[in-house]
């Protein structure tokens, strides 16, 4: 095929008298397009309803109505131009200006009087475009439109998050070079520490040492001038050698015991390096402090601020821009323990202070982050002034409190299915919940006043040794 060719095939002539006005025989000037499909200049149009004072086609004078018409495209009916293919039909070569609604397909004049689309409802191309346009503004480019601005928010969202990642790993970092450096000056005190305790030891023990090196060097020099004068006396004459005899025989005779390494002389290295690790670790545990529960920022309200080690919390009126993660609460301004229970015993102290409403207790790792909390949750505190015990699928029960507490006592026996809280100020039992668990339990807090913040209180920490003990009734020899 000739280059080119695809193009001119796309294109065809319409003969010059389907663009012609049935009036004024001239070609159309802003055509108009009747109901029945036929075409006419607007000005022909309107001088030709006037004349006959009814609303008819020209051309087969089939009843119309004003608000029916539809406008041409111009281009159609400009002398000269090439029509495209797509606008012209194959079979009659006449203009598409009808939408069949059966075949859902444009047809032209003709095809509307055919046996196929006789029967059929047609309508205005232009019409059946218009209607097709709003149904795909509805039905298709709405929802995409709402569905490209919900991404775009939840890109956003990403983007924030990814700044808060940045700035949570910068103050984690910051915050682990501290805690390191706290213990890096510990371990170097000690190590100075215990240097100095070895020193000194090396220090006494060599001015011991010495002291005893100087008198056996006193002894030597004795001994010395003894055996001296004795080999002076055993080549004198026989005379005063038997004269000097009884007075030489005495002093040769007259000696020191002998010298002994006394016990402890040496360094106690077993003192200095025996279990030193272990030791020193000892001592650490003793000068930081210990807290059973670990606050998760990552479930915190975005009215909470958390300190920086995680053991304390306070309410703020100021709502924080925060991503709104799965793990957030958005609801309930509490924040849950970064370490859940699923066996054993557990417990934990937090002081709450004069604060006007909080709530500590437990939640099932699947409690509801998004909304109100309806399951999964145990607690008690205090709220309108009354003291509460709340459980899932149960009544929430009033307590009558003595005295009011300050720091509560949380104990989780998860083995055994309770719950109980403690006034630790006053020594007394607040409340006891029975229940059969069936997930992992989480710390949780709830805090709704400004007044003071509610900590994790530290407890002990120690470091536990094994030690293997022999049954009496076991023989050393069966290992």
């Amino acid at each position: 095929m000739p280059l080119g060719s695809e193009k001119m095939a796309s294109q065809v002539s319409v003969p010059e008298k389907d663009l012609s006005c049935p009036v004024c025989s001239e070609t159309l000037k802003e055509p108009v397009l009747l109901s029945c499909g036929h075409s006419c200049c607007i000005a022909c149009l309107e001088s030709y309803w006037k004349q006959m004072e009814s609303w008819e086609c020209p051309v087969c004078s089939i009843k119309c109505y004003k608000d029916s018409m539809a406008l041409a495209l111009k281009n159609l009916c400009m002398p000269g131009e090439k029509v495209s293919v797509k606008h012209v039909c194959s079979l009659h070569s006449k203009l598409l200006t009808l939408f069949c609604l059966e075949h859902e397909e444009p047809i032209c004049s003709v095809c509307e009087g055919s046996s196929k689309h006789k029967t059929h409802k047609c309508i205005p191309v232009d019409e059946a475009a218009l209607d097709r346009k709003e149904e795909l503004i509805e039905t298709g480019l709405k929802p995409l439109e709402e569905q490209l601005e919900g991404f775009k928010e939840v890109k956003q969202s990403f983007e924030e998050t990814a700044e808060l990642i940045k700035s949570q790993a910068q103050q984690t970092e910051n915050q682990i070079q501290e805690d390191f450096e706290k213990l890096h000056q510990f371990l170097r005190y000690e190590e100075a520490a215990r240097m100095a305790v070895l020193r000194e030891e090396e220090e006494e023990k060599s001015r011991r040492m010495k002291k005893m090196i100087d008198d056996m060097n006193r002894e030597i020099a004795a001994i010395l001038d003894t055996t001296r004068a004795i080999k002076k006396d055993l080549v004198s004459d026989d005379i005063s050698f038997l004269q000097n005899y009884k007075d030489t025989l005495k002093r040769a005779q007259c000696t020191s015991p002998d010298p002994e390494l006394v016990s402890g002389a040496l360094i106690n290295v077993a003192k200095h390096l025996g279990n030193l690790q272990v030791r020193v670790l000892e001592k650490m545990l003793k000068s930081v402090q210990y807290t059973p529960v670990i606050l998760d920022p990552n479930t915190a309200h975005p009215c909470l601020i958390l300190s920086d080690d995680l053991t304390s919390m306070r309410f703020s009126d100021e709502i924080r821009l925060l991503p709104d993660n799965p793990e957030r609460f958005d609801n309930y301004r509490m924040v849950l323990g970064s370490e859940g229970f699923d066996s054993g015993t557990h417990s934990w102290d937090t002081d709450v202070g004069d604060n006007t409403v909080w709530f500590v207790g437990v939640v099932y790792k699947s409690v509801q982050r998004k909304g109100v909390v309806q399951t999964g949750l145990w607690r008690v505190g205090y709220y309108n002034d009354k003291y509460w015990a709340r459980c899932p699928k149960g009544p929430q029960t009033v307590l009558t409190l003595e005295n009011k507490p300050h720091r509560i006592r949380v104990q989780l026996d998860w083995d055994r299915d309770t719950l109980s809280f403690y006034d630790l100020d006053n020594n007394t039992h607040i409340h006891t919940f029975t229940h059969t668990f069936t997930e992992r339990l989480f710390p949780y807090i709830n805090i709704g006043s400004n007044l003071y913040a509610a900590r994790i209180l530290p407890g002990k920490a120690s470091v536990t040794v094994e030690q293997h003990i022999i049954p009496p009734h076991v023989s050393p020899s069966s290992f």
